[in-house]
């Protein structure tokens, strides 16, 4: 079989705009997640609270029950339950982004934790407290524990994208599923959303790998 450069030729207008949908919820899904992950690396870390047991209830429940399913739930049954019409993408984004924000949270708490104590104590020692502690002590030296996973969680948020296509969202890899019903030639166009998957994830990946050797060794 002749690969046929002429077919993406023809149909890249279509793939483009699902690469821009693939963007939009990844954007809108990892500020979900931030936003959220933060809030619950603070129940977290109130040791013994009734936030601390409510963040660790949310975390364990979006973090061991699969995406596919949430994504089918939330999509098929809310609108069952509270009579309402809800947007494939709108729904699929939130999900992705509650399922972030659980990991972002054990993602934060480990950063913030894994800081020395004695680094709290010296801080004390010159006189900071509170915010200006956290500023310039604590918040520095956790971010570069944080920054290695949470880079590689958001490549794993990139491709948790495509799951969408289960509900019927436009998204990269549908659009390229849906052309290759139209025009038959499913290898160049699977193969070319593969590439463009790999293109982007790679060098994010390896960026991660070489911030986290550059802290390794940095400490």
């Amino acid at each position: 079989m002749e690969f046929q450069f002429s077919v993406l030729a023809n149909n890249y207008p279509a793939l483009l705009r699902g690469g821009l949908v693939t963007l939009l919820i990844t954007a809108i899904a990892l500020g979900i997640g931030l936003a959220i992950g933060a809030a619950l690396c603070a129940g977290r870390l109130l040791r013994g609270s009734a936030l601390d047991r409510l963040a660790l209830t949310y975390i364990s429940f979006f973090r061991t029950t699969p995406e596919m399913v949430l994504i089918f739930w939330s999509y098929f049954c809310i609108p069952l339950i509270f009579h309402i019409r809800v947007s494939g993408m709108l729904v699929g984004s939130i999900v992705l982004g509650l399922v972030a924000a659980a990991y972002f949270a054990e993602i934060f708490r480990a950063g913030i934790e894994g800081v020395p104590r004695g680094q709290t104590e010296a801080a004390r020692a010159l006189g900071l407290r509170g915010f200006p502690q956290w500023r310039f002590v604590l918040l520095p030296q956790a971010l570069r524990l944080m920054i290695p996973p949470l880079v590689n969680y958001f490549t794993e948020l990139i491709k948790n994208t495509t799951l969408l296509a289960g509900i019927g969202v436009a998204e990269l890899s549908l659009e390229a599923y849906l052309l290759g019903g139209q025009t038959y030639r499913y290898v160049e166009l699977l193969s070319a959303i593969a590439f463009a998957y790999f293109a982007v994830i790679f060098p994010i990946s390896l960026w991660s790998r070489l911030l986290e050797a550059k802290f390794r060794a940095a400490t």
